[in-house]
């Protein structure tokens, strides 16, 4: 997840103050002040993105419940709770990429330089393709198998994209991600097949597909060019997450409605930005549902429109939240990698452990995502959520002493974690 947010104004140090330790106001690698609503909305989307994994291990693979099948947002298998659970974790990806474009942009302006941040974020970013790679990867499958090419593997190959551009100015960057964010659908009609021998490359930067590459089979689940184009908007929005606290509160309301207007408009005329059309349905929720289902895979227009536009309005709502609840997100918007990385070991783990209970031979859990559960496994949505809770509070006291150790320590290795 995106590295360490900050700020240099001292005023936000009243923006989230809480009755624990944690609560302290949060430092940087470099001991500037964070700001907690960051971090708040940050931890925030990682509870949303445990949500959906448990969904992942507990609910066959992502369907509907005991012996279901099908897509939870396909309207006809779904049912308006599972759509909606799998609609609201739409939400942390471009949330994630997004604040790692905002870290960047406060680590210059906390006084990192050029060189110094283009270093950072090239060496941070092949440290999360490794990681996505490797101790990612495994903790989805626990055995060879598909690789799966995810959010820390966009993530990772955008901050090195970004490092080749940190001697640019912010509005340039901005600029950069506008164009690329309203952009790539145009390339929509672009196949990879178009490319030959070279058709991988395609596949990377703008097409999720399964592409055989020399015997593995790889998933391109995040192409890499309109991710980079979010980290962009990011970096380029940085200097609002710097203004005076009631100035910003109110530029990024008027930006994220701004935003949510504009996708209200593009999608209800069909006009640009989405390569999924949608229709009326008898069912209003249907209707609603097949507004706002908009593609993922890669982000279309439309999806960073709504899903960025959203998060960013909500960030002056979410700065307000004190007491535990604060505490709680806080831990895990501190700590966000560690938070990402434990929780697939303990929902897959679980999930073996409850399995092997029931009476389901362990081997069938080894990779349930891609070659499907045991016959009969799944939970309800309701006994879904009820894990999820489980391992939330599992979660909680790890990434808190995490989080603390990087609040008090300064190791530079701290930064990559």
């Amino acid at each position: 997840m995106p590295g360490g947010l900050m700020t240099k104004t001292a005023e936000t140090a009243h923006d989230a103050p809480l009755a624990t330790p944690l609560s302290a106001v949060g430092k940087t690698r470099s001991g500037a002040v964070r700001l907690d609503a960051i971090d708040l909305l940050r931890g925030l989307v990682i509870c949303l993105m445990v949500l959906d994994h448990v969904r992942d291990f507990f609910m066959l693979a992502g369907v509907g419940g005991p012996g279901g099948a099908g897509d939870p947002l396909d309207l006809a298998t779904t049912n308006p709770a599972l759509f909606a659970t799998r609609w609201i974790t739409h939400f942390c990806a471009p949330t994630f990429v997004l604040l790692a474009g905002v870290s960047a942009y406060l680590q210059s302006a906390n006084g990192k330089t050029a060189g110094s941040l283009s270093r950072f974020l090239l060496t941070r970013g092949l440290w999360l393709i490794v990681l996505e790679l490797t101790v990612i990867g495994f903790g989805w499958q626990f055995t060879p198998g598909l690789v799966f090419l995810q959010v820390i593997w966009a993530i990772g190959w955008s901050m090195v994209l970004l490092s080749a551009l940190t001697r640019l100015p912010a509005k340039a960057i901005l600029a950069i991600g506008v164009v690329i964010i309203a952009g790539h659908n145009l390339l929509d009609g672009v196949q990879p097949e178009a490319f030959g021998a070279a058709a991988p490359v395609w596949n990377f930067l703008h097409v999720s597909n399964v592409v055989p590459i020399g015997g593995l089979t790889i998933l391109f689940a995040y192409p890499v060019l309109p991710w980079f184009g979010v980290i962009c908007l990011g970096y380029g929005l940085g200097p609002v997450f710097l203004l005076e606290t009631s100035r910003r509160r109110r530029v990024l309301m008027m930006l994220g409605l701004s935003m949510a207007a504009l996708f209200v408009v593009l999608r209800a005329f069909q006009i640009y930005g989405d390569p999924q059309p949608w229709e009326g349905h008898p069912e209003l929720w249907k209707t609603v549902g097949d507004f706002i289902d908009v593609a993922k895979y890669p982000p279309s227009l439309l999806y960073v429109l709504i899903t960025v536009g959203l998060a960013l309005a909500f960030v002056p709502v979410l700065e307000r939240l004190r007491g535990p609840a604060a505490s709680f997100l806080l831990a895990f918007g501190r700590a966000p990698l560690f938070a990402y990385v434990l929780h697939l070991y303990v929902a897959h783990l679980l999930a073996m452990a409850v399995g092997a209970a029931m009476g389901f031979p362990l081997a069938s859990f080894l990779n349930p995502l891609f070659n499907g559960p045991p016959q009969g496994w799944g939970f309800s949505l309701a006994g879904t959520y009820g894990i999820w809770l489980l391992i939330l509070a599992v979660l909680y006291p790890p990434t808190r002493w995490f989080a603390e150790v990087k609040a008090r320590r300064r190791d530079w290795w701290l930064g990559y974690l």
